[in-house]
């Protein structure tokens, strides 16, 4: 096929031979078969920010690092060069994540290179060697519904140990190849330790996976897993091995309202002590 105007740079530089046809086009990206030698691969083509669907919000951003002061000051304020530099940083969470995650034996496309805007990675393929298909895609029994939810809660730990958590986790971003389950597609992957809404994520991930498997397995749609998984995060007991039971403990004990009020009043008047250092210093 002819080659996108976007792969030719990859192309000019030796890192692709051929573009063999299209794959799939997403609300982020455009991913084409593309071969590499003797090797078959995927290359995906992020489309611009006006073109997707999937807008960069604030929540998924945070915690992100960039390179210096200048690039942080300019996303801030929204200029040229900051729209320029809020697409690269959410292209390399993508590549970043995926190395942070192959390391840590999750069960990701192995990635190669991302250049003009281009990840050039493994294609993921069944048995017989075609691109796998979704997981929605995918009949299943209730047998290898429980076998696959188990498969992903495991890659889900795994993720969380490595600090990382997807963010938009579902039954269209997960392939299933001879083995079982493979992450897809992490550009608004987040730091698990830097974002403030990581436990939102992290519990809606993992409840868009009951919800999907449900249908096969009733008993999933009222399990905890999400919490479950978190309170052992935060506690520092999470471990790869975790076992897990989709139940969660209340914490029966009457709140402490007079601690917390405790606590604000120390608030009020260390507030009030800087307002009055600050009005000293004018």
């Amino acid at each position: 096929m002819k080659i996108p105007k976007r792969i030719q740079p990859l192309v000019d530089e030796g890192l692709i031979d051929e573009v063999l046809r299209q794959l799939m086009s997403g609300k982020e990206a455009t991913v084409y078969v593309v071969r590499c030698g003797e090797e078959i691969r995927c290359a995906k083509v992020y489309k611009e920010a006006s073109q997707r669907s999937f807008k960069q919000a604030i929540s998924y951003q945070e915690g992100r690092k960039v390179k210096n002061s200048r690039q942080a000051r300019a996303m801030e304020k929204g200029t040229r060069y900051g729209r320029k530099m809020q697409e690269e940083v959410w292209q390399n969470a993508e590549v970043d994540a995926l190395y942070k995650l192959a390391a840590a034996g999750v069960r990701v496309p192995r990635p190669y290179i991302c250049f003009e805007g281009v990840l050039l990675m493994d294609l993921v393929t069944d048995a017989a060697g075609n691109a796998a298909p979704r997981l929605n895609d995918v009949e299943l029994s209730e047998a290898m519904a429980l076998d696959y939810h188990a498969q992903l809660l495991r890659q889900v730990v795994l993720m969380l140990c490595a600090g990382v958590i997807h963010g938009d986790l579902s039954e269209y971003n997960i392939l299933v190849d001879e083995h079982g389950p493979v992450i897809i597609d992490l550009p608004q992957a987040v730091d698990a330790a830097g974002n403030t809404s990581a436990e939102m994520m992290l519990e809606r991930d993992v409840a868009n996976l009951a919800t999907y498997f449900s249908q096969f397995v009733p008993q999933l749609a009222a399990s905890q897993y999400g919490k479950e998984i978190w309170k052992l995060y935060v506690a520092g007991l999470l471990q790869p091995d975790s076992v897990l039971t989709g139940r969660v403990k209340l914490d029966q004990r009457p709140a402490d309202v007079g601690a917390v009020l405790r606590e604000m009043e120390i608030a009020r008047r260390e507030a009030e002590d800087e307002l009055a250092r600050r009005a000293a210093r004018v």
